[in-house]
């Protein structure tokens, strides 16, 4: 019985500071349910090139708050995705007051957190860029 991936979803405690930061990482909104009767709100992100479904978060905001979410979301993992110049994304992230906790100094891979503390892999497209600056010695921040 083949299984068919879906989505991931991830709990918010502020959808739009949220969906802000999916965006900088390069998703869109594909989809939005609002539950009156649940009192809830789905958001479903994606790739711009990958509309269909397939490669989906989930972002789940609840009305009356979720006191249930923890302080650290470390027993979810994390999300990972893949870009095409990991220099340019941190860069962008960066400006954008978000905290690069594991610079991409291998020019291949790094970490940074969403604003409900989901940790969020970035990873380059093909062969790892050249080391470069600011990154190649930039210490962790954090942990991810």
């Amino acid at each position: 019985m083949p299984l068919e991936y879906l989505h991931t979803m991830v709990r918010v405690k502020d959808l739009e500071t949220s969906i802000a930061f999916y965006e900088l990482l390069g998703l869109k909104e594909r989809r939005r349910i609002d539950n009156d009767k649940g009192r809830f709100t789905l958001v479903f992100l994606c790739p711009p090139d990958q509309d269909d479904g397939h490669a989906d978060v989930e972002l789940t905001y609840n009305w009356d708050g979720d006191e249930a979410l923890p302080a650290d979301s470390r027993h979810f993992g994390h999300l990972a995705y893949r870009c095409d110049d990991i220099y340019a994304l941190c860069q962008r992230l960066m400006d954008n007051g978000v905290t690069i906790n594991r610079p991409p100094r291998d020019g291949h891979m790094a970490f940074v957190r969403s604003p409900d503390n989901i940790s969020v892999e970035l990873l380059q497209r093909g062969d790892p860029l050249p080391p470069a600056e600011p990154w190649a010695s930039m210490e962790n921040t954090g942990h991810w």
